[in-house]
């Protein structure tokens, strides 16, 4: 029956409110003793990659590891994931803990185009989808990527150059952010080659900021002696 379920997930989109994968979950994990994280991988038209069990944990708890998730994502190539996992005592009610763990994962997800499009807690028989039925606080990713129009006195003060090169600050940090964060997930400094790149990035971010830098800040910048 299971394999007949998973078969019918493969064959086309895959809908994270969908009633076909919300059964399917449901009946392969939700009656499991202990805590499972289950991620589902999708590529860019949202067809399953890989359906897979990441970590176990107790009765009553589990610990996630990001990079362990991610760093899967970005070996299969994946555009977005479906998180999902069980609660043993029967009551899908997401915990504090769980929103907490969700609103970190999406904002980790953002910065490296991964989209997190649901987290899914599931029992024997009930489930709950964290994003779709608001059970997520979001004052995390909130805080941090809030883009908002300015203010008609705001764009009066600011000529068309300070617009393009206040906007060329924001990618020159989303870009060193997320080159540190794919080093820490894959492990190698030798998969990048930019020291450059990454140096002349460095340089123009002091630069808008009105702050000095020196070589050694530049060699940490590049992670080259």
């Amino acid at each position: 029956m299971l394999e007949s379920m998973r078969g019918d997930l493969q064959r086309g989109k895959i809908d994270p409110s969908s009633r076909r994968l919300i059964e399917y979950l449901i009946a392969s994990m939700g009656a499991l003793p202990m805590e499972t994280l289950r991620v589902l991988f999708l590529d860019a038209q949202r067809t399953l990659i890989a359906d897979e069990q990441m970590q176990r944990g107790s009765v009553e708890r589990l610990t996630l590891y990001p990079r362990a998730i991610f760093r899967r994502a970005i070996e299969l190539d994946a555009a977005g994931i479906i998180l999902v996992h069980n609660h043993p005592s029967g009551n899908p009610t997401p915990s504090e803990t769980d929103e907490l763990a969700t609103d970190i994962l999406v904002h980790i997800g953002q910065s490296l185009d991964i989209a997190v499009l649901e987290h899914i807690i599931v029992t024997a028989t009930d489930h709950r989808c964290m994003l779709r039925d608001g059970h997520r606080k979001g004052s995390r990713r909130a805080s941090r990527l809030d883009l908002r129009e300015a203010s008609k006195s705001q764009r009066n003060e600011r000529s068309p150059h300070s617009a393009e090169r206040a906007a060329a600050l924001t990618n020159a940090r989303r870009t060193l952010r997320r080159r540190l964060l794919l080093r820490q997930l894959l492990g190698s400094g030798r998969l990048f080659h930019e020291p450059a790149r990454d140096v002349l990035l460095d340089l123009f971010i002091h630069e808008c900021e009105g702050k000095a830098v020196s070589t050694s800040s530049l060699c940490i910048a590049s992670v080259c002696p």
